[in-house]
């Protein structure tokens, strides 16, 4: 997998633009700053954004090229990210030392999902935020009509407002909706898709 990503990040240009993700962009700045955890935030449009809006920014991804990349963006935005390469489940944080997560299109292996939503979790203080979007289930008949637009091939690597409620069960939902949506994120999001869309407060417990 770290090949794949590699390869796809290798490539000129940005593989999904300098932008932020506009659910990201909308929800983010209704909070206030501190730190954030941002999993496989690639080139960093995300993490960059975030560091923009006054955030501690630690992002991480398989590719060392994402990261050479994501480096090149926060210079030219005049930010700073700490980005570490590895695999999640190589990972360790001390619990509880998050305000936030930026979980933006972070599709994991279908068998690993709810694990690795269970170990985020214990990074994020109580009162702390996730922001989620990812490919919906109902996402595959759209790759399959225009592959540009993006997602994984498995149905199991993809995400329900089910699967979002158990994983996440100790927060309070700010929003939770699956609707369909028009990307325009570099080269490998272009299209109309499927999406899921969740911002949640993790409860005081």
């Amino acid at each position: 997998m770290k090949e794949k990503w590699d390869e796809r990040y290798q490539q000129e240009g940005f593989a999904y633009g300098k932008e932020p993700n506009e659910f990201f962009r909308e929800w983010l700045p209704k909070f206030t700053p501190g730190a954030i955890l941002m999993p496989a935030d690639g080139e960093g449009r995300n993490g960059v954004f975030a560091a923009q809006q006054g955030w501690k920014v630690t992002s991480f991804d398989q590719s060392d090229t994402a990261k050479i990349k994501a480096t090149q963006l926060a210079a030219e935005r005049q930010v700073f990210l700490h980005y570490i390469v590895g695999n999640l489940e190589d990972l360790r944080f001390e619990e509880s030392s998050f305000d936030a997560i930026g979980l933006i299109y972070a599709h994991f292996a279908g068998d690993k999902k709810a694990q690795f939503h269970r170990q985020l979790d214990t990074y994020l203080k109580p009162g702390g935020i996730i922001i989620f979007e990812a490919f919906s289930k109902n996402h595959l008949s759209f790759k399959k009509a225009n592959p540009r637009v993006g997602g994984p091939e498995a149905m199991a690597d993809l995400y329900s407002k089910e699967e979002i409620n158990a994983d996440f069960g100790n927060y309070d939902i700010l929003w939770l909706i699956e609707e369909e949506v028009l990307l325009n994120e570099g080269s490998f999001h272009a299209g109309r898709g499927a999406v899921i869309r969740f911002v949640g407060r993790k409860k005081n417990v």
